[in-house]
């Protein structure tokens, strides 16, 4: 009657989303002050006000159809020159609006990239801890995940392991950084090492770089990929950056080293037409063309950061200090993780196990919320650690 597989990807919620909801139930109950949600990345900074500016300035004097009409699938060409310069301007690079195809966030980005690379017995490679959805995303087009093993002494790339799954059937690599659930950043080093690789294989392997986190870096580089490798496609979101998860608005980056980059930008088109992706929000391509380049202040997620990293620290858990992104990636206080975040819930503290994101014995809890509740959450984190030190 139905696809199996729809349903089941219907029906059965990510562990994160259904934490979400046992979290709602559960404030509707005790009073939202007495729930500790750590569970979803849903930004808390407000939107910057030169985003609402800018939304109101173009809603109130540009002409309509421009604002509201149909662009053309890879996106108003305006807006994807204006976009090109901004690129360049950061990092050194010579793109212009015919790289670029905007699309709707960086789900929409990275599956229009495997959707546009996967062919019958493919195998895609990323590296634990990860992004639950790129399996969904992945498997959906037909292709295989495989899962390097996790380091979890500083979350860089275990390089052995990667190298056992690398084979004539890797058609590409997908990298997160900051990495969400970790917040580590892969290093200058790492990157380099992980694209000699690459380069040593003697086959055209894609990296794709999933960044929607790439503005909440604090005091560290992120590299640029595509510099140290030519056949590199970057997906970008404004979700996290802008505040906007919303309003679904993104890009990837088709580099013209890429190979044979008439073919690569023609599949992500043809990707995107079969994902129904007739084009991003008209109104939010023009609000990010006009607010390109500009600073965010990324200071609230930073102090969240260390002050629940140091609270968690005091009462005794095992965490790599955060380098970005808005997610502290602990060690649970027993092997089986989804037990102790069941464990958790004795105080309303809502965590996510690490198992989903590939690392089990760990948990991520999301720190992109009020301060103050991360405040009252402290005597509460110490008391479950006390609990299992008794």
């Amino acid at each position: 009657m139905v696809s199996a597989k729809m349903y089941e990807l219907g029906t059965k919620k990510s562990t994160i989303r259904t934490i979400f909801e046992f979290g709602r139930k559960r404030a509707a109950e005790v009073g939202e002050e007495n729930i500790f949600d750590f569970s979803l990345g849903n930004p808390n900074v407000p939107t910057p006000d030169f985003v609402r500016d800018a939304a109101i300035d173009i809603l109130q004097n540009c002409e309509p159809a421009a604002v509201h009409g149909y662009t053309v699938a890879p996106g108003n060409p305006n807006v994807r020159e204006t976009l090109a310069k901004s690129i360049n301007a950061r990092f050194g690079t010579k793109f212009a609006g015919k790289n670029i195809f905007i699309t709707s966030g960086a789900a929409a980005a990275i599956t229009i990239c495997f959707k546009a690379l996967a062919e019958p017995g493919d195998e895609f490679i990323t590296f634990a801890p990860y992004f639950p959805e790129y399996k969904v995303f992945v498997e959906s087009v037909g292709a295989a995940l495989k899962v390097v093993k996790p380091r979890p002494e500083d979350w860089q790339i275990d390089f052995d392991d990667f190298q056992k799954l690398l084979s004539d059937k890797t058609k590409a690599v997908i990298i997160n950084s900051p990495n969400n659930p970790s917040g580590a950043i892969y290093s200058k080093e790492t990157i380099t090492k992980l694209t000699d690789m690459l380069k040593a294989q003697g086959q055209d392997i894609f990296l794709i770089c999933d960044e929607p986190y790439r503005e909440l870096a604090y005091a560290v580089d992120v590299p640029w990929v595509t510099n140290f490798y030519k056949n590199a496609l970057v997906c970008y979101s404004y979700s996290k950056s802008f505040s906007l998860p919303g309003e679904r608005i993104g890009y990837i980056v088709v580099p013209d080293e890429v190979a044979d980059f008439d073919k690569i930008f023609g599949a992500v088109a043809g990707a995107a037409r079969v994902l129904t992706h007739v084009n991003a929000p008209s109104l939010w391509q023009l609000v990010v063309a006009k607010c390109a380049g500009k600073a965010v202040d990324i200071t609230p997620y930073e102090r969240n950061g260390k002050l629940l990293y140091d609270g968690l620290i005091a009462a005794g858990f095992e965490c790599v200090k955060p380098q970005g992104a808005f997610y502290l990636f602990p060690k649970a206080l027993e092997a089986d993780d989804y037990a102790f975040c069941e464990r958790a819930k004795k105080f309303d503290l809502l965590l996510v196990p690490g198992a989903d994101f590939g690392a089990p014995g760990y948990f991520r809890a999301a720190y992109c919320i009020k301060t103050e509740t991360i405040e009252c959450s402290l005597p509460l984190f110490k008391k479950l650690a006390d609990e299992y030190r008794g």
